[in-house]
């Protein structure tokens, strides 16, 4: 067997073994459906099983997982804390199931255990095509409770042929078009199950945080210029709204979600696209009801309502906050307001795309795990929360839908939108699997990962000539500014350029993957493939005189960044970027993949005064133009709302979008200068290095890494600069003491402890 395909055995191998769990628990029941027949509103499918317990229970366990989206509960009572669930899988490869410990829930004697399924990722309306039954037309349940008595005596109770199923209250779901419940409709479990034709091929026990709710928030009541009533909750989120009202029986009551107001403070629903993100409740007439979603999420600042009865008060009201149940890490807050307000915008907007799989955006009818989007995030997301398992999950979904060509898919799980193998999108089989090792070092996950960032390098080697990549579909430097004056500047990258960079990084990574695995032969194979790739750049792309092809400040950030350059001219080329800013007056015409390196490469090449300059920015294109016009979460465009006040093209205009948000990357590295090195893979060594400027007079941050808690807080006063450390148990340390200027630096080598540093 040659040695490429045995690597590529032994990854699968792993990936399926990579939970003793999933070896113990030996499956004895049956996936069961529904018998009745649906209408074309697809009403969520109830199902109940009830049994008797005849002795005391010691423990109980459930493992339940579905095709769709399922909530259970035992005597009324729900099962777990968790919400669409079982979560978001390539469900054609494997679906997650999860176990809940219900000792609780039972009583001796008479007990029910009911199900309700609902269509969600696996059936629903997905992605921006409004694709429906991508996985399966019909929803399927597959459940397991596992009883043992305190007599000794076990029990399984599981789906098979005794159960019985019906419909309730819950009338319509989708992700991207809500929800509709009819509290008019009891529920009924008379019907006969079908068995389904389903066997246990590709489940897997979830090992990734579940999403779970979080904050919650009280609105206040707005009544707009066209007289609507509208809920602002104060913050741009992602989740649901609960509602309580007392009315008449079939008192129909709807809440639209919004993000934003227009110009006039009037609700403005037009970026959905095609997305009806509704909510609607109707009254069953019996005193004081309570209503909330079930499998459906929104991505929304403000709420119109419509039907309500009587006068609105907004305690009747709560917006709550849904995301993965990832254990915050990170925080950094500094003497500038408007950074402290950009920061909590990056963080909002990862807590809302963060439901499962890393998505775009929550809104409007896409929601997808974009794979740019989520490489150039990555290491900022990594310092504001532990992201590892649910990093993990994802990549191991990359690599099932990777092609056997070795192409990566535009989006994960993979929604077949013939944008694949794209730079800077589909380079996430490398950058997130080395930046992964780099924050975690978890080598058992590198190597786990190794066989897919192989075959992607490889695949753009079939696909160049003379070592130059110029084919495929390429998203360029997405979104990037574009100039409305006709002054001769230019910010349009070129794709290819672009690609070869990109191609380079990947290749670097696999390189470094495979110095930090021990596989010596793929280092010197493919070192002599990078030196190629940049041979071949500079031919096609550099010229005599040091500039670029595409003389952009993202074509240098790139070339510097990625090391394309001879090291002769990249001082040169850092002065050409400086001058590429100073002609837009210092502002940035990045897109997201020369976005998240711009001030990571001028603080490289001597240039951070410059760096804070752009981040400092107030005018459009910057960081804080959004924050000045009021925004809680990032914007995908940086001109997502113009400066005369009107909206951009709402055809892409989502107001909750991460990726410029990787400025957080520089703000905990570069501002606080909390650091590590391929030496220290994991922060076993650390280096403290800020770099103060910008007006900042202080900062604080800490991170709190697999040792314990490292803390960076440093203050500028009478002209001294103060610096307090805090190093965890089992780590060294380099700290490097800025002067006020931030000019020059010294040098103390340190174990675990807590030291404080005057200049």
């Amino acid at each position: 067997m040659r040695k490429s395909k045995l690597i590529a055995l032994i990854g699968l191998l792993l990936l399926l073994a990579s939970s003793t769990h999933a070896q113990k628990l030996i499956w004895q029941v049956k996936w069961i459906q529904t018998s009745l027949k649906e209408d074309s509103l697809r009403a969520a499918q109830y199902f109940s099983k009830a049994f008797i317990t005849k002795s005391a229970v010691k423990s109980a366990t459930l493992y339940i997982t579905a095709r769709g989206m399922y909530e259970a509960n035992i005597n009324g009572k729900r099962v777990g804390d968790a919400y669409l669930s079982p979560g978001w899988t390539s469900y054609d490869k494997r679906i997650a199931y999860q176990s809940y410990n219900v000792s609780d829930l039972l009583k001796k004697g008479e007990n029910k255990l009911n199900v309700i399924l609902g269509d969600g990722w696996y059936r629903g309306a997905i992605g921006f095509e409004e694709r429906r039954d991508y996985y399966g037309k019909t929803l399927a349940l597959l459940c397991q409770l596992e009883v043992k008595y305190k007599n000794g005596k076990k029990e399984i109770i599981g789906s098979d042929e005794s159960w019985r199923c019906g419909e309730g209250p819950i009338r319509f779901s989708e992700i991207n078009n809500g929800e509709t419940i009819d509290a008019r409709v009891a529920v009924k479990t008379e019907m006969p199950v079908v068995i389904a034709n389903f066997n246990y091929q590709g489940l897997f026990p979830s090992e990734n945080e579940p999403i779970r709710k979080h904050e919650l928030f009280k609105p206040k009541l707005l009544i707009t210029p066209k007289g609507e009533k509208v809920l602002d909750f104060g913050q741009n989120l992602t989740g649901w709204i609960a509602v309580k009202a007392k009315g008449p029986a079939g008192t129909t009551i709807s809440l639209e979600h919004g993000e934003v107001l227009d110009n006039k403070g009037n609700f403005y629903m037009g970026n959905m696209r095609k997305a009806r993100v509704k909510a609607t409740y109707i009254l069953a007439g019996n005193g004081a009801e309570y209503y909330e979603p079930h499998f459906t999420y929104f991505g929304f600042r403000y709420a119109r309502v419509t039907g309500y009865p009587g006068e609105i008060s907004p305690d009747d009201f709560e917006g709550i906050s849904l995301y993965s149940d990832v254990q915050s890490t990170g925080s950094f807050t500094c003497s500038n307001p408007l950074i402290n307000q950009l920061q909590s915008n990056i963080t909002w907007s990862q807590r809302g795309n963060f439901l499962d799989v890393p998505t775009d955006c929550p809104q409007r009818d896409e929601r997808l795990g974009w794979t740019g989007d989520a490489q150039v995030f990555f290491r900022t997301a990594a310092f504001n929360y532990r992201v590892d398992k649910f990093f993990n999950k994802w990549l191991e979904d990359m690599a099932l839908d990777q092609g056997a060509s070795g192409i990566i898919p535009s989006v994960i799980p993979n929604m077949y939108f013939g944008a694949d193998g794209s730079a800077g999108w589909a380079d996430a089989a490398t950058i997130i699997p080395w930046q992964h090792y780099l924050v975690y070092g978890d080598k058992a996950s590198l190597a786990r990962h190794y066989p897919m960032m192989k075959k992607w390098v490889d695949y753009v080697k079939g696909q160049s000539q003379n070592d130059l990549w110029r084919s495929g579909w390429q998203f360029g430097d997405w979104l990037s500014y574009r100039p409305m004056d006709d002054n001769g500047t230019e910010a349009v990258t070129d794709k290819f350029q672009i690609a070869q960079c990109f191609w380079a990084h990947s290749t670097q990574n696999l390189i470094n993957a495979a110095k930090a695995l021990g596989r010596t032969e793929d280092v010197v194979f493919y070192s002599a493939l990078l030196e190629r790739i940049k041979i071949a750049f500079l031919k096609e792309y550099f010229t005599p005189n040091g500039r670029l092809m595409s003389n952009t400040q993202t074509a240098y950030v790139l070339a510097l960044h990625f090391d394309m350059l001879p090291e002769n001219a990249r001082t040169k080329a850092a002065a050409y970027l400086v001058e590429n800013i100073r002609a837009y007056e210092d502002h940035l015409t990045t897109g997201f993949l020369g976005t998240p390196y711009l001030c990571e490469v001028l603080t490289r090449f001597g240039y951070p005064d410059v760096a804070y300059q752009l981040l400092n920015q107030k005018t459009y294109p910057s960081w804080l133009f959004s924050v000045t016009k009021g925004a809680t979460t990032i914007w995908e465009r940086w001109n997502a709302v113009l400066p005369t006040g009107e909206f951009y093209n709402p055809h892409m205009n989502s107001f909750n979008h991460y990726a410029y948000g990787a400025i957080g990357d520089w703000l905990y590295r570069t501002v606080a200068g909390i650091n590590t090195d391929t030496a220290g893979v994991g922060y076993k060594k650390i280096i403290i290095k800020p770099i103060p400027g910008g007006g900042l007079t202080w900062v604080k941050a800490n991170y709190l890494s697999k040792y314990g808690k490292i803390t960076a807080n440093w203050k500028i006063t009478g002209g001294r600069l103060s610096l307090d450390v805090e190093i965890p148990e089992g780590t060294t340390a380099e700290i490097l003491v800025p002067s006020v200027d931030g000019k020059d630096f010294q040098l103390h080598q340190v174990i675990a402890g807590k030291y404080h540093y005057e200049r």
